[in-house]
């Protein structure tokens, strides 16, 4: 049958392109993430017309960790690349959003499905005839790989996929061959949305573990709640929020959970990452005779280096495809159907009062005559700036382990890539993050920390913000290098060292017109603190970079307990 013969018999007929970018609005993207290359121009012609913007990032890369920030924020995200030498700069990001829970739709344009059945040998490729190779690469960190090819299957291969992606809350793989991108498709589907209703378990299964849950934690003397990051990426905070409220218990976060738990709440005891917690966070939990875990992550970033130390005989394991009771285990059973019915028939607890959370306050030994800038001073000072609504990313390093001594105050998001560990991730994700708090239509400030060795390695992002007007405010730790590694081994080693750049002239370089953005250097306590209590420095309306200068072999605490027992895993190793 000819493609006319097909097309002729389609309903609402649309081509192809038109299909795939609609779907991608309908699901709530408003923009695309991407570098193009000419295996995608003809594609990227449909973007506008499907009410989609198209960013257009300095390279592959950071175009990954810029949707995968604007994912974690607004659900889902896409970014297009071009064939071979275009997806190839994407896998690091698109791994992290696999490892990470992280939904990205990766779509590729190809060549036309001629040359790839003759094997023609094109730009791009390895010279072997073989193009499909990269998608082979690509189903290692994708739950679907749709090969668009005929146009009979792809509206549904692209429904799939889509819904796949969102419901698995990980990335997805779509190939576009030019010679695909007009031809028709049925259109008719476009006018009812993808099903994307959350899995529903089994409901006497379901009953039964409910029944099991229930039963030990009316039972229990002291039993606490650990929140880590997979409620926030399987879309169960609303229950786990309610749980929160309702049940009273103590609630702790783990490192990768920061930010799922409104932080005001007189319940919230803070983190617990083992070792790296304070010392009565770490016995409220490790002396609770029940933990119930949602959706917890246990790397050994965030666990301090395996370092925590709650018993399976002791705890319950809400995850988004099965429930763990102690030592049983029920496959299919997930946590978001388990957790609104134990809520619903949540009897009286036994409530006994947690630790006290952190409250931002300076520890006593820091010498307030001492004007260098330390982590342990700096964190909990930063918390007292912060407001409500605020979006904060944390890089991989100092960072991200400083954020522990901060509490939130309402609604503030933390955004880091804690079991990934891309060094450079948090300044490409800024990007995506800062695009999709202004698409949202709030007036949340982006906040960027980031240490200066992972800033250089995306620093081009900071141009695109600049192209799209974005005004995050961004701090470079300037700290001469990687202080991670340092900590983990060669403290002193040339190769942890970088060269210094001169920051603040990077928006002027990049192109930003005087009065779009400003720059800040600071040294002292002293300046931090001016910097903080300056009102226009807080609400600017303009992108603000901050040279944040503290010592070369200064980190927090948590890092240090950590880079320990990784070098410690390594030796062994």
């Amino acid at each position: 049958m000819s493609t006319t013969d097909i097309t002729s018999d389609l309903r609402d007929p649309v081509d192809a392109a038109t299909y795939l970018f609609t779907r991608l609005k309908q699901m709530g993207i408003d923009s695309v993430h991407g570098v193009p290359g000419d295996f995608n121009l003809v594609a990227l012609d449909y973007l506008e017309g499907c009410g989609l913007k198209w960013v257009g990032n300095c390279n592959e890369l950071n175009a990954g960790y810029a949707a995968d920030g604007y994912a974690r924020i607004k659900g889902i995200s896409a970014v297009i690349t071009t064939f071979g030498v275009g997806e190839l700069s994407l896998p690091n990001a698109i791994a992290g959003s696999f490892a990470e829970y992280v939904p990205v739709v990766h779509i590729v344009g190809t060549p036309s499905t001629l040359s790839q059945a003759n094997g023609m040998l094109l730009h791009h490729t390895l010279g072997n005839g073989n193009f499909n190779v990269f998608a082979d690469m690509a189903a290692n960190i994708a739950v679907d790989v749709a090969k668009l090819k005929d146009p009979r299957d792809i509206p549904s291969q692209i429904d799939h996929a889509l819904a796949e992606c969102y419901l698995q809350s990980r990335p997805v793989y779509i190939t576009l061959p030019t010679d695909m991108v007009k031809k028709k498709v049925e259109g008719e589907r476009l006018k009812t949305k993808i099903d994307l209703s959350p899995h529903k378990n089994d409901p006497e299964r379901e009953d039964y573990v409910v029944d099991v849950v229930l039963k030990y934690l009316t039972a229990a003397k002291n039993p606490v709640i650990l929140v880590d990051s997979c409620a926030i990426r399987h879309r169960v905070l609303p229950e786990t929020h309610e749980l929160i409220e309702k049940s009273g218990l103590p609630v702790f976060v783990a490192p990768m959970g920061k930010g799922a738990v409104d932080e005001t709440l007189p319940n919230f005891g803070g983190i617990y990452a083992g070792d790296g917690s304070n010392p009565g966070v770490r016995e409220r939990v490790e002396g609770a005779d029940l933990v119930l875990t949602i959706g917890q992550v246990k790397s050994d970033f965030n666990t301090a280096g395996f370092s925590i130390r709650t018993s399976q005989l002791q705890t319950i394991d809400f995850h988004s495809t099965y429930t763990r009771v102690r030592f049983s285990e029920y496959p299919g059973v997930g946590m978001k159907g388990v957790l609104r019915k134990v809520i619903d028939n949540l009897p009286k607890l036994n409530v006994q009062p947690g630790p006290d959370a952190p409250e931002n306050k300076i520890p006593a030994s820091e010498d307030s005559s001492d004007p260098t800038i330390t982590h342990r001073w700096f964190w909990p000072k930063m918390g007292q700036w912060l407001q409500e609504g605020d979006i904060v990313l944390t890089e991989t390093g100092t960072s991200s382990y400083g954020i522990f001594d901060t509490r939130f105050p309402k609604d503030v998001t933390n955004i880091s890539q804690v079991l990934w560990g891309s060094i450079g991730y948090a300044t490409g994700s800024c990007q995506g993050v800062a695009l999709a708090a202004k698409e949202t239509g709030g007036k949340r400030r982006t906040i960027l920390f980031t240490g200066d060795g992972s800033f250089q390695l995306t620093a081009q992002e900071l141009s695109t913000m600049i192209r799209h007007q974005l005004n995050p405010i961004l701090f470079i730790v300037c700290n001469d290098g990687y202080t991670i590694e340092r900590f983990i081994h060669g403290m002193k080693a040339g190769y942890n060292d970088i060269q210094n750049w001169n920051y603040q002239a990077l928006p002027a370089a990049f192109g930003a017109k005087e009065g779009t953005y400003k720059t800040y250097q600071v040294k002292t306590k002293q300046e931090v603190s001016a910097l903080f209590e300056d009102k226009n420095f807080s609400s600017a309306p303009y992108l603000q970079l901050v040279e944040l200068h503290m010592p070369k072999e200064d980190s927090p605490d948590a890092l240090k307990l950590t880079a320990e027992a990784s070098a410690r895993n390594n030796a062994k190793a």
